[in-house]
């Protein structure tokens, strides 16, 4: 391939990037294991010794395995750009196919159906290994394979009709097709988020309504004091295939569900469900859940913006190892190489994330009980095998909710503020 200063840059900021985050990842890792013998003063009294240190084994496997998985894909994106990857999928089937949107769109699934496989190994060992290691793993190799193979179907059936359509408003629309091409996604992404609850999630999981007792009438109460209206309230069968447990809200519109997972309800009592429930409606009451999509809309257009210049610049295919141009090829190599020159943007969202975490917990303590929000908090930390002593800098990158000892912290000192 032909090497020009953008090739240069990209490699540079390849380098930074790649080399930061193996070295916050070999912070975490130091930090976690020089606080590993002993729990921490604010959990002594809640957390065994034995789950603090298993919560730290975790961590130290999953850090492990995530900086293979950062190598593996370090060398597939090498690979696919300078590597020449992409140039050879789309030269082949252009060469095949007439069509430039339908040879775009076949070139680009055959690049993420490859992605897909070469991710394949390091996902059976994280749940094969890692999470049958630490009893967390429910699922078999057949489940496994079978939601694997689910996604991709999916994937194809809902992203390839997209990706068609973005490619037509991109070859026939003008200078300005990167306007229509947000206007399409994010009313595809809202229909998804409409549809999600109800047509896709189903596909993957059992969700049975909540049945009648002494846990959905306090639950309902806490709808009605908070004057939150849904389609109902489900029970996940994620025991199926975790021992992890999670509550969440899904859906927009008049098409909100609450759902628990199985393994939650089985963890903490009546209380604490209320609790952390109230910590959820605390994100659609402060307007997080507006505010988030507001801001993914931002630097959508942002984006697309910009790809929206860089499509006509032949130095940003070359440099890429691209020799030919084409929009479906522009797209793709954007997709790959801008996390490269974001990445260090993390931080920003991380902030306002864990900020939008400690809104939804003082929501969570005016409508629930504060103590059973602190001590929901403990066992799902424990039962989780959250770290309770992350490196604080790798938690400014990675984590979207605050630290255990902090967030705990923010919650007691909301009480003795009354």
């Amino acid at each position: 391939m032909t090497m020009n200063t953008f090739t240069v840059i990209f490699i540079v900021a390849l380098a930074i990037s790649y080399s930061l985050q193996f070295w916050l990842s070999r912070r975490q890792a130091a930090y976690v294991m020089a606080h590993r013998a002993e729990v921490p003063p604010a959990f002594a009294k809640s957390v065994p010794l034995a789950a603090h240190q298993k919560a730290a084994d975790y961590t130290l496997a999953k850090g492990k395995l995530g900086e293979v998985d950062s190598i593996l894909g370090l060398v597939v994106l090498l690979l696919l750009t300078l590597g020449g990857g992409i140039n050879l999928a789309f030269t082949f089937w252009s060469s095949v196919i007439e069509s430039p949107i339908l040879a775009g769109v076949v070139a680009s699934a055959t690049i993420f159906l490859a992605m897909s496989l070469l991710e394949l190994p390091t996902s059976l060992y994280q749940t094969f290994v890692i999470e049958e290691q630490f009893g967390f793993n429910k699922s078999t190799l057949k489940q496994f394979l079978k939601d694997h193979a689910l996604q991709l179907v999916l994937g194809a059936i809902i992203g390839l009709p997209l990706l068609a359509l973005i490619l037509w408003v991109m070859e026939n629309v003008g200078a300005y097709w990167w306007l229509l091409a947000w206007a399409i996604m994010m009313g595809f992404s809202l229909l998804m988020s409409w549809l999600f609850p109800t047509v896709i999630a189903p596909l993957f999981n059992k969700f049975t309504p909540m049945e009648e007792g002494a846990l959905k009438a306090r639950i309902q109460k806490l709808l009605d004091r908070c004057g939150f209206s849904s389609q109902g309230i489900f029970v996940m069968d994620g025991s199926k295939r975790s021992g992890h447990g999670n509550a969440y809200f899904t859906g927009l519109g008049n098409n909100k569900r609450i759902v628990f997972f199985d393994t939650l309800i089985k963890s903490l009592d009546d209380e604490e469900l209320e609790a952390v429930l109230a910590h959820e409606l605390g994100h659609f009451k402060c307007k997080h859940v507006i505010k988030m999509l507001a801001a993914t809309a931002l630097m959508s257009l942002i984006s697309l913006g910009i790809l929206g210049w860089l499509i006509d610049q032949s130095w940003f295919y070359t440099g890429l190892g691209v020799q030919q141009k084409s929009n479906a090829a522009a797209l793709l190599l954007f997709m790959l190489v801008s996390p490269v020159f974001t990445f260090f943007m993390q931080p920003i969202s991380a902030f306002f994330q864990r900020k939008f975490e400690f809104e939804a917990d003082s929501f969570a303590a005016d409508h629930a009980q504060a103590t059973k929000m602190i001590s929901g908090l403990v066992k799902l930390y424990e039962e989780n095998a959250s770290t309770l002593t992350p490196d604080p800098l790798y938690s400014a990158f990675h984590y979207s909710h605050p630290p255990a000892a902090i967030r705990i912290a923010h919650l007691e000192a909301k009480m003795a503020a009354r």
